[in-house]
């Protein structure tokens, strides 16, 4: 029952940041952050079980690990990018966000090229 737990760490940490908000907005901001930090270090915790997952899956099908791999740091650069971008929405950085989202959509696409390169090269080899 993780889920029980982290949300009561979110509702408590939403709770606390509104009581200190009216006295002092900045301690409700960092409260706000540090439980943000702490549900993200948990779900790293998680992230080992979907790798240990991804291992056994490639040993089942005939996949190169590279493109295992690659799918793996996608899901990660998502998951990081969208996490500090929401931190920086709250703090009030929307501009600051917006950029981490756009830099974190073109490694995306940077480490895409490979796959595309080769789906492109197999698709050209059937015509």
């Amino acid at each position: 029952m993780d889920i029980l737990r982290i949300a009561v760490l979110g509702i408590a940490g939403v709770l606390l940041a509104l009581l200190l908000q009216k006295e002092k907005s900045e301690y409700s901001m960092f409260i706000s952050m540090a439980v943000c930090i702490c549900i993200f270090i948990y779900i790293i915790g998680k992230v080992e079980t979907v790798i240990n997952f991804a291992k056994k899956m490639q040993t089942f099908v005939a996949v190169d690990q590279t493109y295992i791999t690659l799918i793996l740091k996608m899901v990660g650069i998502t998951y990081v990018a969208e996490f500090a971008m929401n931190i920086c929405k709250d703090a009030g950085y929307a501009a600051v966000g917006n950029q981490i989202e756009l830099f974190a959509k073109l490694s995306i696409l940077v480490l895409s090229i490979p796959v595309l390169t080769v789906f492109l090269e197999t698709v050209g080899s059937f015509l």
